[in-house]
């Protein structure tokens, strides 16, 4: 198994009974999603807020303190940026893939998997892969094809105690994926298998222990949950930590930051002290915005190594890092290529297109993504039996704000449409599927999605409109019906998409060119394949549905073809849905400050700005 170029064995030095003053250092990064250099190559602008490049400078200085380090990457590497984008339509030709040159250049010691990695296709992954100086672990995935990817590895440190001695410290790191990965990309199915975290953790670790692992980390692409394991749990850093043999967890997947402030109610966690189950652990945010440091002091005696204590940080990368030559050198070509490809010129717009207000229905980025989409399954279903029945589409919100910051928005001026523009519309690597669905279940989708409003009483004043808990992502915006939603009403389905209160419904007056809709309606609904996964928010209402057209083009292939050509879009402005009239009833918001500087769309009060920098706006129901 590849040990990254480790320190040699020297088994023979001494090793005290009781030794003190033994210092270990982690550098963690996860979740960085192919944002390697500090540019915003949607607005084609210098990004203060992300980049491995700027990280690399924090985990220089850090080393440069002299005590021993490891670097680790907890995954997601590989998908969520136009580079990575170009890279894979190369179909990764290139001698090196660019992620893998920046990590073999900062000198990874190991790195897990994470279910975007594999976005692209299990041969573009191997591939890219391949290239890495360094273990590239998967402990709970089994290939029905190929060869296994590593499950752990075993790095040796030199530490060095207060009088001067030298002490080898075994290292076990083993990394775990989401267990629904290959349900997110169907076309995984038929080669890989990936398994629950905990009942892997509980076969492997006694195997770590008797092959001399002294210090157990667990790299875990998997957000903070119970303590309490399920069969299946996608959020399982805090179960794993739980585990006996495990000293030290890596957590990822849901691009939040931990330790910090907001973990006070949720069980096993320690927010301040930086612990989950009392084990020291970190979650170092999105994009290389944090780097995770965990300082550990060990003592080695005769029950073998324990912490004596430990300090926990999600260190920010500060604005005005500067960027490190030795990645900013070796990642010149790819900036060049994707900037190149990013420009070429597609169409033009009559309307501006931005998600600014997309929570209260005003999104004509949105809309042209689903008049793409009904226009390709009409295509598609030319000459079928299905011809005449109405298409309807589903799309969301990708960037909407949220765990992205107040940066991360659609902001598409009206006039020229180039490459970065279409890729801010759609930002996944998503396939378009359709699906035939009763009314019945069109009105159930759109009740999923309107759980990312908050219940607001009557006459409330200055309620918060969203549950935080509820990804705009998963805020599907149905075209070619109309709605109302009611939001004096209970949400119907959790934000995991379990039924809540089954005697609620929000979603009022559902209509198709102006006639109600019935439960026993047909129609054919364009959406993706990511929606259709089997563990996905809305695939539980149509799991038994006729698939129509199945894992077709790429959505944003799709939309590029659909705008080049029309060659000129005029997007109508119209929302598709509303909310029901509250009088007396205002609620807040938040929303870009940039929005400010745009035409709104309906009257509303700007309150300030959060501590997290979005604007706050106020809108009368």
């Amino acid at each position: 198994m590849p040990d990254g170029g480790h320190l040699p064995d020297r088994s023979d030095g001494p090793r005290p009974g009781s030794a003190t003053g033994l210092q270990l250092r982690i550098l963690a990064t996860s979740d960085m999603h192919m944002h390697l250099l500090p540019h915003d190559y949607l607005a084609d602008r210098p990004c203060d807020r992300h980049g491995l490049s700027r990280a690399a400078d924090l985990i220089q200085r850090l080393r440069a303190e002299g005590r021993p380090c490891l670097l680790l990457d907890n995954g997601d590497f590989l998908q969520g940026s136009p580079m990575g984008e170009m890279v894979a339509r190369q179909g990764g030709r290139d001698a090196s893939h660019p992620a893998i040159a920046a990590m073999n250049a900062l000198r990874y010691d190991a790195v897990a998997l994470g279910n975007h990695d594999f976005n692209f296709g299990l041969p573009f992954l191997r591939r890219s892969v391949a290239q890495a100086r360094f273990p590239v672990l998967a402990a709970n995935l089994t290939m029905s094809r190929g060869q296994d990817f590593a499950r752990y590895c075993m790095l040796d440190r030199w530490l060095t105690d207060d009088l001067g001695h030298e002490h080898r410290l075994r290292i076990a790191v083993i990394g775990f994926l989401p267990p629904k990965t290959e349900e997110w990309d169907q076309d995984l199915r038929p080669v890989m298998r990936s398994h629950d975290i905990i009942l892997t953790a509980r076969r492997l670790l006694p195997r770590l222990k008797a092959e001399g692992a002294e210090l157990i980390i667990a790299l875990a692409h998997s957000g903070i949950g119970s303590p309490d394991p399920h069969p299946g749990m996608e959020h399982a850093a805090t179960a794993l930590a739980a585990l006996p043999e495990v000293d030290v967890v890596i957590a990822g997947h849901t691009h939040e930051v931990f330790p910090g402030p907001g973990w006070q109610n949720h069980p096993g966690t320690d927010g301040t002290r930086g612990t989950l189950m009392g084990k020291p652990a970190v979650m170092p945010g999105y994009g290389g915005s944090h780097l995770g440091v965990i300082d550990l002091d060990l003592r080695i005696g005769t029950q073998g190594t324990i912490i004596d204590g430990f300090n926990v940080e999600c260190r920010p990368v500060a604005p005005g890092t500067p960027s490190l030559p030795l990645l900013s050198r070796p990642l010149a070509r790819a900036h060049r290529d994707t900037l190149r490809q990013l420009g070429t010129r597609i169409g033009r717009t009559e309307t501006p297109l931005n998600s600014h207000f997309a929570v209260i229905g005003h999104d004509a980025g949105l809309r042209l993504v689903n008049m793409a989409q009904r226009w390709h399954v009409r295509h598609r279903l030319r000459g079928t039996a299905l011809a005449d029945m109405p298409v309807l589409s589903a799309s969301a919100p990708y960037r909407a704000g949220g765990r992205g910051g107040p940066a991360a928005y659609t902001d598409v001026p009206a006039g020229r449409l180039a490459m970065r523009h279409l890729a801010d519309l759609y930002t996944y690597p998503n396939r378009i599927t359709a699906i035939r669905i009763t009314g019945r279940q069109l009105r159930d989708w759109l009740e999923r999605s309107a759980s990312i409003f908050a219940t607001i009483p009557a006459g409330a004043q200055d309620a918060a409109l969203l549950d935080p808990q509820f990804p705009a992502y998963n805020f599907d915006v149905i075209d070619g019906v109309t709605w109302c939603i009611d939001l004096s009403a209970p949400a119907r389905f959790t934000p995991q998409g379990g039924l809540a209160d089954a005697s609620s419904r929000r979603i009022r007056d559902l209509r198709w060119r102006g006639r109600p809709v019935g439960d026993g309606d047909q129609f054919v609904l364009a959406t993706n394949s990511y929606r259709l996964a089997s563990c996905g928010l809305f695939s539980p209402l149509v799991n038994q549905n006729e698939v129509v057209l199945d894992r077709d083009a790429l959505s944003l292939d799709v939309l590029r073809r659909y705008v080049r050509t029309r060659r000129r879009v005029d997007v109508p402005t119209a929302p598709n849905w509303r909310f029901a009239p509250m009088p007396g009833t205002t609620v807040t918001f938040p929303t870009a400050p940039v929005a400010l500087t745009r035409p709104l769309p309906v009257p509303l009060d700007h309150l300030g700005t959060d501590d997290a920098g979005f604007a706050v706006m106020r809108l009368s129901l």
